[in-house]
C-alpha cells in the first residue's frame, strides 16, 4: 500500500509504476453506448503504453460498482480507475474508501460533476493521459445517515441535496434521461413552477432554519453548468451549507438568477454556512427525498456529516494551485 507522505515527483513515479490497475466502468453510462465503449478502450491502451496492467470491468447493475472494487483491492489492484457518471463513481469511492489505493476518475456520464470540478472536461482519452500528471489527495467524504427505519448509511463525494433538486431525481423519467442528459433535470425542475414547495427544518450548529432546498456541498460545480456552494473545496473537512428558504416556486427562479450571477451572498432567503454536521429532523405530513451525487438516497430525518481522511483521490495540480490561490 501506498504511503501517504511522500512529495509530488515521487507521487508521480508511483502513479506511473502502479501496475495493476482496474477500470470499473458503467455500460450504461450516460455518454458509454458504442462510441464511448471505444473510447474507453483506446484510454485503457493509453495507460497500457504507459505500462499499466490494465483490466476493464462492467458493473453489473445498480449497485454492484462498490463491491467490484472491493475486490479488487483484496486481488491486488494498486489503482481504481472510475468510467462512468457521478452515480456509478460514488458507489465505486465507497468501495475503495478507508484504503489507501488511489482512485482516478474517466468521465462517461450524463452531468460529469465531478469530472468538471476538477477540470478534467468530459473526454475519456484526455482523462487517461493526464492521469500521471495527477497527484493524489487524502480527502474527507460526507456520510448520510437516514433514520426512517431502514438506517441507510451512504457515503458522497460531491453533496447531498435535500427537498427540490431530489425530488426532481426521485421523479426523473429514466427514459428521458437516457435521451434528453441534462436536459431531462431542467425539465423536472420547471415541472415544478406554479407549485408550492415542501418546507423542512434543518439544524446547523444551533441554529434553526426552515426552507425548500438545502445543498451540503464538498464541491462548487453542480449539475456541470452552475455554481451554488462556491467557497468549498474537494480539499476541505467542512461542508458548505447553502439553504434556500421559501414554499413559492417562482421565487425559485429568482434564487436560480442569482445563482447564475454568482452572487447569493447577503439575498433574503439564502443562508450561507459552514458545518461538520447538519441535522435534518422528519416531518409528519410528507415525505421529504435526498439526492447524493445525483442519485435518489432516501428521505428525511436524517443527518449528515464529514468523515475525515476517507479517501485518496488523484487531483489534477492546477486544481490544487487554484486552491492555493483561493486560500492566499
Amino acid at each position: 500500500m501506498f504511503s501517504i507522505s511522500l512529495n509530488l515527483e515521487d507521487w508521480s513515479e508511483i502513479i506511473a509504476a502502479a501496475r495493476k490497475t482496474i477500470i470499473i466502468y458503467n455500460p450504461f453510462a450516460g455518454k458509454m453506448g458504442t462510441k464511448g465503449l471505444k473510447r474507453l478502450s483506446t484510454a485503457a491502451e493509453i495507460l497500457r503504453e504507459a505500462g499499466h496492467e490494465t483490466w476493464l470491468v462492467p458493473t453489473q447493475g445498480p449497485g454492484t460498482a462498490g463491491a467490484i472494487a472491493r475486490r479488487s483491492i483484496a486481488d491486488g489492484a494498486e489503482l481504481i480507475l472510475a468510467a462512468g457518471g457521478d452515480g456509478t463513481i460514488n458507489e465505486i469511492a465507497a468501495g475503495v474508501a478507508f484504503s489507501d489505493v488511489p482512485l482516478g476518475i474517466l468521465p462517461a456520464g450524463t452531468a460529469n460533476v465531478l469530472a468538471n470540478e476538477l477540470g478534467l472536461g468530459s473526454s475519456i482519452e484526455h482523462a487517461a493521459t493526464a492521469l500521471a500528471a495527477c497527484v493524489p489527495r487524502r480527502i474527507s467524504l460526507g456520510r448520510l445517515q437516514c433514520v426512517n427505519g431502514s438506517e441507510r448509511t451512504r457515503l458522497f463525494l460531491l453533496m447531498a441535496g435535500i427537498g427540490l433538486d431530489a425530488k426532481i431525481v426521485y421523479n426523473l423519467s429514466l427514459p428521458l434521461k437516457a435521451r434528453f442528459g441534462k436536459l431531462a433535470y431542467w425539465v423536472g425542475g420547471f415541472s415544478l413552477i406554479g407549485r408550492d414547495l415542501d418546507e423542512f427544518e434543518v439544524l446547523v450548529d444551533g441554529r434553526r432554519v426552515n426552507c425548500s432546498f438545502a445543498l451540503i456541498s464538498k464541491v462548487r460545480n453542480y449539475g456541470g453548468d452552475l455554481e451554488i456552494a462556491q467557497n468549498i473545496s474537494l480539499l476541505d473537512d467542512r461542508f458548505e451549507v447553502v439553504l434556500f428558504e421559501g414554499r413559492s416556486s417562482y421565487r425559485f427562479l429568482g434564487y436560480l438568477a442569482r445563482v447564475a450571477v454568482r452572487k447569493l451572498t447577503g439575498v433574503r432567503g439564502i443562508s450561507l454556512l459552514r458545518a461538520t454536521q447538519v441535522c435534518l429532523p422528519g416531518t409528519a405530513d410528507r415525505r421529504v427525498y435526498i439526492q447524493v451525487d445525483g442519485e435518489y438516497a432516501g428521505h428525511i430525518p436524517a443527518s449528515v456529516e464529514i468523515v475525515p481522511d476517507a479517501l485518496t483521490l488523484l487531483v489534477p495540480e492546477p486544481y490544487l494551485r487554484r486552491r492555493s490561490g483561493a486560500e492566499s
